[in-house]
């Protein structure tokens, strides 16, 4: 029966599989270490790899000298944390947009969209709202078509100078781009190949402050963690 196949299980039990060893507290921006696979907070790790080279919890050497390249963003355990303790995504999204407000700066976009998206979902769960599979469907489809149409311009914007540092290569026309701070390094690479006519955007390397940056990097991380100053 159903029932049987119920199962509770208490927060507490789980606790030590979903916060940080560095702040003990619950995954915030959950971020993984490519090596080992063991899981912080992002700006617990970041500000721990400014001083280390290896895993604060297996000691393992994540990289000799450029650790930052080698952790990635873990939104499969980030989702999973928002989902098991009630009212976590909430509070921080309120803690984000308070600390915008305080230093007078503009709310980035990708905060605003959580914040509309999860006060529509508990709205919906209070007012005990249900909905048939195909008005829902019409919904996420009307969503999405909103969200491509949008083109990330809603999101935190960076500006980028393309500066060309090898002879082998042409510049770019127009060096200045702006785009979402959500996009990769490879989607930099793919741009600049495009625009030179490269065969494969694997022949290009791109670097901030004499350092290589990894392809799965965001501009935001390469933003936090690279640029030391304006």
């Amino acid at each position: 029966t159903p029932k049987m196949l119920t199962r509770k299980i208490k927060l507490w039990d789980i606790n030590a599989h979903i916060t940080c060893r560095l702040c003990n507290g619950y995954l915030i921006d959950a971020t993984t270490v490519t090596e080992c696979l063991h899981t912080f907070c992002r700006s617990c790790l970041v500000k721990y790899l400014e001083e280390n080279n290896t895993c604060p919890t297996c000691r393992i050497v994540i990289h000799q000298s450029h650790p930052l390249q080698y952790i990635g963003h873990d939104r499969t355990m980030q989702d999973i944390v928002y989902k098991l303790v009630p009212g976590l995504q909430e509070a921080e999204m309120k803690k984000q947009r308070e600390f915008y407000h305080k230093l007078g700066m503009e709310v980035p976009g990708d905060i605003k969209g959580e914040t509309c998206s999860t006060k529509q979902h508990l709205d919906s769960h209070r007012n005990g709202e249900t909905k048939a599979d195909e008005n829902l469907n019409k919904e996420t489809s009307e969503e999405k078509q909103e969200e491509d149409n949008d083109y990330h311009r809603s999101d935190e914007q960076v500006s980028i100078c393309l500066e060309c540092n090898s002879s082998k290569l042409r510049g770019l026309k127009r060096k200045w781009i702006r785009c979402s701070a959500q996009a990769t390094v490879l989607h930099l690479k793919k741009f600049i190949a495009k625009k030179l006519n490269l065969s494969s955007f694997n022949e290009l390397d791109i670097l901030c402050n004499e350092e290589i940056l990894g392809k799965d990097h965001t501009l935001k991380f390469v933003v936090v963690t690279r640029w030391r100053f304006k």
